[in-house]
Formats: structure tokens, C-alpha cells, sequence
């Protein structure tokens, strides 16, 4: 049996989900899967306050697993856009606080999960934060680009989708994708002191006013799902991407 790549830690009324598949915490089917079902679970736990996300190692996440996914078949594609898109929805309108502890890269998908946070606090040492798709080929499904919408300006949000460049923690935070930075050692520490300062707060008021603020967003993405009308569901990663994946690593190495 596959090991789960989240780890679920609990401290008080604080869990803690990490991102754990090495070596960088790349995205798959296996790794959403187990997302999705995690979420779930922490939602329906009353007990519950509060949720903090980070990666294991020293990567947060960096995003899609160009060695597998660009290689699924349509139908393992067709899924993964789903399932991409119902993790963002739950993890956007997650009924309790939640907090990024963004430990390192936070590229395309792990980046829009950073996004999805209530609150996102980044480290000082050196990494890459931002959204690369237009560089490998492969677009984004309806919810990625609806919260990228939401939580940048305009002009960021424009720069980073169609450029494709990655930045750093400072101009991560110069741009208000990160609220504040720590050194490695207090990123985690914190995240746990701000997840506990939110989960104090009335828990069913903290639920309405998120959805207050994300209500448009999250209605959208919910039409979306519920009508299957994804564009990327018949079709996502074309041949070019492939060739741009596989073309990216390449580089990289």
C-alpha cells in the first residue's frame, strides 16, 4: 500500500498538514488525492480550530510533477483537472482559519495553494515563488485562475500568469502574496501562534465573513465543478506542453 504524501499533525486545537512527497513535494493524482481527503477530514473535526500548511523539507511545493502528469492519459487528465479544482474550492472556503507556513518554492500549483490560505507567511531565505504554466505549456484549470484573480492586483496577476516568471520572498511580500516573512526556524512557529490567534476568534462568524469576502469566487468555482464545463476537462496537456515540460527540466538540470 502507498504511503500517504500528507502528514497530519495536531497541536492543541492546531492541525498541522504537511505536504510530504520528496524530494520537492511535486503535484500528482496521489498527492490531491490525498489532499482532498485530508481536508475533508479536518473539516468535519470539531475539535479543530485551526489549519496550518506547509511542505516537508526545505520546498513548500513546486507544483505540478512534470515527469508524470504532462504523460497522463485523458482520462487520468480529465481527473486531475477535477480534482484540482475541488481541492482549491475546499481549501479556499475551508470553514476554519488557515495559515501558510510557505518553508520554500511555492511554484504553480503550490502556489495556488499558498494563495487559498487565509493567511501566508513566507521565509527569508532564498527561493521561488510564482506560477509557470505559460513557460511549460500548461494552462490553467478554472479554479487556479479564479483565485489568482481574486487575491492579486490586476497588474500582478497579469505579470505573473502571461511572464511566467518566478520572484522572491520580498517581492512576494512587496506584491501581498506573502503578509509577512520569518527566518526558517520561526516560519512554522509563527504560522502555529497565528493559527491560534485566528482559531480563538467565533468560529461561525469567521465561516460567514470568509465567505463574505470569497463568496463570488468560490459560487463560481462551484458552477464550474457542478456543470463539468472546465475547458481543460477535454483537453488539457497537448503534445507542445509535453514538449515545454519536458524542455523545462531539461534546463533545470
Amino acid at each position: 500500500m502507498d504511503q500517504s504524501t500528507i502528514r497530519i499533525e495536531q497541536q492543541d486545537e492546531i492541525a498541522i498538514m504537511v505536504l510530504d512527497k520528496p524530494p520537492v513535494n511535486a503535484i500528482d493524482r496521489r498527492l490531491v488525492d490525498d489532499s482532498l481527503k485530508c481536508l475533508w477530514q479536518l473539516s468535519a473535526n470539531k475539535d479543530i480550530r485551526a489549519l496550518v500548511i506547509t511542505g516537508s523539507g526545505k520546498c513548500f511545493s513546486a507544483g505540478l510533477d512534470l515527469k508524470v502528469v504532462p504523460y497522463y492519459r485523458l482520462s487520468e487528465q480529465r481527473q486531475m483537472v477535477e480534482e484540482l479544482n475541488n481541492i482549491v474550492l475546499k481549501l479556499y472556503g475551508f470553514p476554519i482559519p488557515t495559515v501558510a507556513a510557505v518553508n520554500g518554492h511555492a511554484i504553480a500549483g503550490g502556489f495556488i495553494l499558498v494563495l487559498s490560505c487565509d493567511y501566508r507567511i513566507g521565509t527569508t531565505s532564498e527561493c521561488k515563488i510564482g506560477v509557470t504554466e505559460s513557460r511549460v505549456g500548461i494552462p490553467f484549470p478554472v479554479s487556479t485562475m479564479e483565485v489568482l484573480r481574486a487575491e492579486l492586483s490586476p497588474s500582478v496577476a497579469r505579470k505573473m500568469a502571461l511572464v511566467g516568471r518566478t520572484i522572491g520572498p520580498q517581492e512576494a511580500l512587496q506584491n501581498g502574496i506573502f503578509d509577512e516573512l520569518q527566518p526558517p526556524e520561526d516560519i512554522l512557529p509563527r504560522a502555529k501562534e497565528m493559527a491560534g490567534e485566528l482559531g480563538a476568534m467565533p468560529r461561525e462568524a469567521y465561516t460567514q465573513i470568509k465567505l463574505q469576502l470569497r463568496g463570488k469566487t468560490i459560487r463560481r468555482i462551484q458552477q464550474i465543478i457542478d456543470e463539468g464545463s472546465d475547458p481543460l476537462l477535454n483537453s488539457w496537456i497537448k503534445e507542445e506542453g509535453k514538449m515545454a515540460s519536458s524542455g523545462f527540466l531539461a534546463n533545470k538540470k
